[in-house]
């Protein structure tokens, strides 16, 4: 008998094919290193939301759960992967990002530690004017709103059916919405929302023609923390440039902000 899920990873999916092969091994490593730490069993739910290309064969190729949504609504495909979890913790993220090894496990670890949820928050560096004043904007209101995208959340099953989950009325921001009713719950049940500073996720630049990557970095208070590459990163296994994966003291890569 198949024991069951203790954490759902669910990832959104609209014409990601050439992206899943590349970033979704990233998810699989950082949850088998929570599953192999932990004892339980994890569980991967991809959605795809009317793809036109073959982003449900390939997510299905690496083994995880399939289904689909056809509403094109990206808090409605979220939703609709909470909905089929079996999961008691629920991690959110997307088909075009990389997660450090460590990401499940700590996000795990702080939910069982009495957080309701929380976030790895990113920072974008991408070239184009236009981008970078967008991700400038962000810097600051994430900053001065303890906001989180996104690219990865995550919460307990019951806080997350108890603010609603994401709205699905929502074309974008659907994200800093759901944190913002998470944060509040949070704080009217006395739990805390765990903003995990130490870690960072890679995504990929759509906006700014720079290839594959663009730099993502954690917070350390209000400046960009310095970072060290590991050899032993998830996309080293798999042809990728090896993500930061620890602070040091080094000079801070550069921020998004316009010059």
């Amino acid at each position: 008998m198949t024991r069951a899920a203790g954490l759902t990873v669910v990832i959104p999916a609209h014409n990601e094919a050439a992206y899943l092969p590349r970033y979704l091994p990233t998810v699989l490593a950082s949850l088998t290193q929570w599953e192999e730490s932990s004892g339980e069993r994890g569980e991967v739910i991809v959605v795809d939301n009317a793809s036109t290309d073959t982003t449900a064969e390939v997510a299905a190729s690496f083994g995880v759960r399939v289904i689909s949504e056809s509403g094109r609504s990206i808090g409605r495909v979220r939703n609709s992967g909470a909905a089929v979890a079996g999961g008691r913790r629920l991690f959110f993220t997307d088909a075009d990002v990389a997660l450090p090894l460590e990401a499940i496990t700590a996000a795990a670890t702080a939910m069982d530690e009495g957080a309701v949820g929380g976030a790895i928050p990113p920072l974008y560096t991408p070239k184009r004017l236009g981008a970078r004043l967008l991700c400038a904007y962000w810097d600051h209101y994430r900053t001065a709103h303890s906001g989180a995208q996104g690219v990865a959340q995550f919460a307990t099953a019951v806080a997350f059916n108890t603010v609603g989950g994401y709205r699905d009325d929502l074309f974008m921001s659907e994200d800093i919405d759901f944190f913002r009713r998470l944060t509040a719950h949070g704080r009217a049940t006395a739990a805390p929302v765990a903003i995990l500073d130490e870690l960072f996720a890679w995504f990929v630049d759509h906006w700014s023609g720079m290839g594959d990557f663009s730099c993502v970095v954690a917070y350390d208070g209000d400046e960009p923390a310095g970072f060290a590459y590991s050899a032993s990163s998830p996309l080293a296994a798999i042809g990728g440039a090896p993500p930061p994966t620890s602070r040091t003291t080094a000079t801070p890569p550069p921020t998004c902000s316009p010059e």
